[in-house]
């Protein structure tokens, strides 16, 4: 006779490991995308600001920075000009941000139809 329990245990078990992994996947290439859209759409006045993002796997998930981590802020929002002023923002990540976001969830929701 089945131990209904244990079938049941087993079942779910295997729906999970079959989730994450299609998680994981979507994730992956999420992020890559999201890596040459950033490239694609930064500035580049001299080439380096834009070459310079990466993609790295933490435990948590992906990241995607900068090298030239302390640019990222002041292009995005802009900053005060040493005599007077300011310098316009170039408005590169957040829509970025926004199409990965979208991008993942109708990943996501794929994967669990």
């Amino acid at each position: 006779m089945i131990d209904l329990n244990l079938e049941i245990a087993n079942r779910l078990a295997a729906f999970t490991d079959e989730v994450q992994e299609q998680l994981e996947k979507a994730a992956d290439e999420v992020t890559s995308e999201a890596l040459n859209m950033l490239k694609r759409t930064s500035p580049k006045k001299k080439k380096k600001y834009a070459k310079s993002w990466i993609r790295k796997k933490t435990p948590q998930g992906y990241v995607l920075h900068n090298r030239r981590y302390y640019l990222t802020h002041l292009l995005e929002h802009g900053h005060a000009k040493r005599g007077g002023g300011r310098v316009a923002a170039i408005k590169h990540i957040a829509p970025v941000e926004e199409e990965t976001i979208k991008s993942f969830e109708q990943k996501i929701r794929g994967t669990l139809r």
